[in-house]
């Protein structure tokens, strides 16, 4: 299947997204794994509230990484799953925090 024939990531996704940043970065400051014990050892960064840290420093990433892609929006129906894996995976290997499960119907907090 080619980019172009790729199912788009949906609005639920998108929401789901932004939701699952947000308790990500709530768990890391639970955690005190603040910025600067994750990614940048020689500044003392919270996490924001908004997710957007979380989205930049953490998602982003790994999604380019994975896919290719620069935006979210351009990620695909599957992205989202795989990068959350990563994501998990790395945090909770590294830091031995784990993370929210993604929102779906069954988990939205």
């Amino acid at each position: 299947m080619s980019d172009k024939e790729k199912p788009q990531r949906t609005e639920k996704q998108n929401r789901s997204l932004h939701l699952w940043l947000r308790q990500v970065s709530e768990t890391l400051n639970d955690a005190g794994l603040d910025m600067k014990k994750t990614l940048k050892p020689s500044v003392d960064i919270p996490w924001d509230k908004e997710g957007r840290n979380a989205k930049e420093h953490l998602w982003r990433p790994v999604m380019e990484a994975m896919t290719g892609e620069e935006s979210t929006t351009d990620m695909d129906t599957t992205d989202p799953s795989e990068v959350y894996l990563v994501i998990c995976r790395h945090i909770s290997e590294k830091h031995g925090v784990t993370l929210p499960p993604f929102p779906d119907q069954f988990h939205r907090s």
